[in-house]
């Protein structure tokens, strides 16, 4: 038997500098609770220099249907738990209906 489902779309990326090695190896850690992202190698490139970094993917999945809201707090626990894992200051998350920015650098 096949099995179709569809829901509404919500997306939540992950954006941030550093190593993705260890940004996997944290993410292993953390989707041990029940959980399934992406995970993606990025250049960032920028006024004055460039670094590597990553971006990770979460979706409203149709098989496990939750909420824009839900979505968005686990992509914030996750990065945040990256943050400290892999040593970084600052991240992005970019959802369907808003974009934040999070440092913990002083802001000029």
């Amino acid at each position: 038997m096949r099995h179709q489902a569809s829901i509404e779309t919500f997306v939540a990326h992950i954006y941030m500098a550093g190593d993705i090695e260890q940004a996997k190896q944290a993410i292993r850690e953390f989707v041990i609770r029940g959980l399934c992202v992406t995970i993606e190698p990025l250049e960032f490139i920028y006024t004055g220099g460039e670094e590597s970094g990553f971006r990770v993917g979460l979706i409203n999945y149709p098989k496990y249907p939750s909420t824009p809201q839900a979505i968005t707090r686990i992509a914030e626990e996750l990065a945040e738990f990256l943050k400290s894992r892999i040593f970084q200051q600052s991240y992005s998350i970019v959802c369907t209906d808003n974009t934040m920015w999070r440092s913990t650098r002083e802001h000029n």
